[in-house]
């Protein structure tokens, strides 16, 4: 693996672990797209670092547990806002 990739992937596993970022959020801080942060931690950070996987992959299971009720707020807000 590419040098510039293992760095990529090490820094938005520790930018996700210190701000309880969503992907979407590091996607748009490290410039790439949210499939390339969703493969970065999901697959490439399995192979580079199994501990740091294992805390990221709680975050995210963390996240797919409150996703129904951050869509429904943001609906919310969306038709408060109309």
């Amino acid at each position: 693996m590419n040098k510039y990739i293992i760095t990529r992937v090490l820094d938005e596993a520790l930018y996700m672990l210190e701000h309880k970022s969503t992907v979407r959020d590091i996607a748009n801080v490290y410039n790439v797209s949210k499939s390339t942060v969703h493969k970065d931690l999901q697959e490439r950070l399995k192979e580079i670092n199994i501990q740091l996987h294992e805390e990221v992959d709680k975050i995210f299971k963390e996240h797919i547990e409150v996703r129904h009720i951050r869509g429904g707020e943001s609906t919310k807000q969306k038709y408060l806002r109309l």
